[in-house]
């Protein structure tokens, strides 16, 4: 291998020296955890050839502006950079005749690409479970995790960890920060203790102003389809399309339509083309009625939701929150709603019973659904959660 002339961090090492199959990095803001497993992949790539390294990150617009910027950086500071060898369309590398791809899992081909020898999965907390499995069964030799522990809840924790080498680090293992970045971290402290044990210290932490507790399940066979929800939305806000079943004390979520710019005469084409019993009733958002009769017309048995009145959206949350709630892991939009669906606080950091709004246009769906058909059939045998 030739001479590689960049500066490491305290990172670079077991993450360079460790053979496990899986090596995951849990890591607070800054850590330089990203930065030393580019490094390492690098040096991989410059000790042989003919090899294929993958890069991923939920969204490839995001991993454009991070781990692909650092890279080529990194690069650079090793003046190891072509541009000749740098093609921007394709988003690869060609470093001493491997391949370097960089990929997001939002684009659903991808998934199904060729196989790879190597594999770098940048802040897998924000992939499923799905992307997960699709990328590692086609890695024959050694994968890389990094991210933020920000989710109380997630299959890196059950599921990768347990069978994988494990490196937790935080801002102080990184040499390289400027000061101000430092206070700005340890600022944390005093100002959100949560963000401090998750960003500063790299811990798992409870998000106290996260609304639902869920986990990622296939719905099991002998569950019941309790009916479908539907949320209008059109330019900023996704129609949403959301199949509820019921199995006992646990409700399952399946995300069938999230789409903008919607048309009456769109949702009826995107719907019959799921295939979709038109003699089952859809509980949609009952401050669109013009939207209720023209579907009704097309000949789907809609109907209003039943909000529950005044307190309609409080009232829909308590009653999903008897429930353990779970996410199928193929709806994307989903889960990324209840992964970020948060109560409003006040100024000394307490929930204030406001749902943030934004983050929740199939979880109304869901909810409209739940309310409509359950609100006047729950006995004292479920406990708020």
């Amino acid at each position: 291998m030739s001479t590689l002339t960049f500066k490491t961090g305290p990172l670079f090492q077991p993450n360079y020296e460790l053979k496990n199959e899986v090596i995951v990095n849990q890591g607070g803001s800054r850590s330089g955890k990203t930065y030393a497993i580019l490094q390492v992949i690098i040096c991989r790539a410059m000790e042989r050839t003919g090899e294929t390294f993958t890069i991923a990150r939920k969204e490839l617009s995001t991993l454009r502006t991070t781990a692909m910027r650092d890279f080529i950086d990194i690069l650079k500071e090793a003046d190891l950079y072509d541009e000749a060898h740098h093609n921007k369309s394709e988003n690869t590398y060609m470093l001493n005749g491997n391949r370097i791809e960089f990929i997001g899992m939002d684009k659903s081909q991808k998934k199904r690409g060729a196989k790879r020898s190597y594999l770098f999965c940048n802040e897998i907390n924000e992939l499923s479970k799905d992307d997960w499995m699709q990328l590692e069964i086609r890695t024959t030799k050694q994968i890389w995790c990094d991210f933020n522990p920000s989710d109380e809840y997630h299959f890196v924790y059950t599921d990768i960890i347990p069978r994988a080498a494990f490196i937790k680090s935080t801002y102080l293992d990184n040499p390289f920060l400027e000061d101000r970045v430092v206070e700005r971290i340890e600022r944390l402290k005093d100002t959100d203790p949560t963000a401090w044990t998750i960003y500063g210290l790299g811990e798992k932490a409870a998000r106290p102003d996260l609304i639902y507790k869920y986990t990622e399940a296939q719905v099991p066979k002998e569950a019941r389809l309790l009916g479908r929800g539907c949320d209008f939305g059109f330019t900023n806000d996704p129609t949403t399309l959301i199949d509820v079943y019921i199995d006992g004390d646990n409700l399952y979520m399946d995300e069938r339509l999230y789409r903008t710019d919607m048309t009456n005469e769109d949702i009826n084409r995107a719907w019959k083309g799921l295939d979709i019993d038109m003699r089952q009733p859809i509980i949609c958002d009952s401050a669109d009625p013009k939207s209720i009769e023209t579907l009704y017309r097309m000949g789907w048995n809609v109907k209003p939701a039943n909000k529950g009145g005044k307190d309609n959206v409080l009232s829909g949350i308590q009653l999903m929150k008897t429930f353990h709630i779970h996410a199928t892991p193929t709806s994307h939009n989903l889960i990324k709603e209840l992964r970020n669906y948060r109560w409003k606080q006040d100024k000394e950091g307490r929930n204030v019973n406001i749902p943030v709004d934004g983050n929740d246009h199939g979880l109304d769906a869901a909810r409209y659904c739940v309310f409509t058909h359950l609100h006047s059939k729950v006995t004292g045998k479920y406990h708020l959660r």
